[in-house]
Formats: C-alpha cells, sequence, structure tokens
C-alpha cells in the first residue's frame, strides 16, 4: 500500500470496520487495558492495519509490558506510521496513526525495552495478525 487511503467517506468506513474497530480506528477510541485478544498473541508473523492491511508490527518486536494492550518496540518499517500529539483526557501522549490511512492505533511511549526504549502501545482492534 504506496498511497494513502483519503477517499473512503465515513459511511464507508463504518461498512468495512467492525462497530468496534470504528470505534477505535476512526473515532480515536481505546480498549479496556486487558481486553485485547492480541494482548496474549505469541504466534510469529506480521501484525497489519485492519483499516487498510499495511504491514506495521512484526511479532518479533512484541513484548509483555504489563499494561493489558499488545506492546511492540518499534514498527516493521518507520514510515508505516506516524505520530501526532494528543492533548485529549487532560494528557499529553503522542498518538500512532497508520501511515496510508490515517487510522487510530495507539499511543507510543518512552518506557520501553532497549535498544530503542520505545512501547507502542496498540489496541488489538487496530491490528490483524498474518502468521508466518
Amino acid at each position: 500500500m504506496d498511497e494513502k487511503i483519503t477517499t473512503n467517506s465515513d459511511e464507508e468506513w463504518r461498512k468495512a470496520l467492525s462497530p468496534e474497530q470504528y470505534r477505535v480506528l476512526r473515532e480515536h477510541g481505546t480498549e479496556r487495558p486487558g481486553s485485547s485478544p492480541l494482548n496474549k498473541e505469541k504466534r510469529s508473523g506480521t501484525f497489519t492495519c485492519a483499516g487498510c492491511g499495511q504491514p506495521l508490527f512484526e511479532s518479533g518486536m512484541k513484548f509483555e509490558s504489563g499494561t493489558g494492550w499488545p506492546s511492540f518496540s518499534a514498527p516493521a518499517e518507520a514510515e508505516n506510521v506516524r505520530t501526532a500529539e494528543d492533548d485529549s483526557h487532560l494528557m499529553r501522549r503522542t498518538e500512532v496513526l497508520c501511515a496510508t490511512c490515517d487510522a487510530h492505533l495507539g499511543h507510543v511511549f518512552d518506557d520501553g525495552p532497549q535498544p530503542t526504549g520505545l512501547r507502542y502501545c496498540m489496541n488489538s482492534a487496530a491490528l490483524n495478525l498474518t502468521k508466518k
């Protein structure tokens, strides 16, 4: 997926996504901690955007953060994600979005493991796993 998907209407997104995926990806929602079915996922593969299929994270970069959400130390390819400042909920955070379809994926924090020191804390509704 080389081009940004900007032509989908709200109605098209609602038809393409489950209600929970729509809430997370298009309305910047967050799953309850511990509710993510991908949190304990151990199979090898690539985690892709549930909105457009863009490869986002490799299973080898996934780690147990103890936060209740799937966490990764780095994206598969830096250009596949973008970040934006998020000042919602009276907090300042760095939001992570799909660079292709602008879907909200989660947030990135600077308390992850080395070598990156980053924790990409993702919503499982934003991800699909393509097994190797």
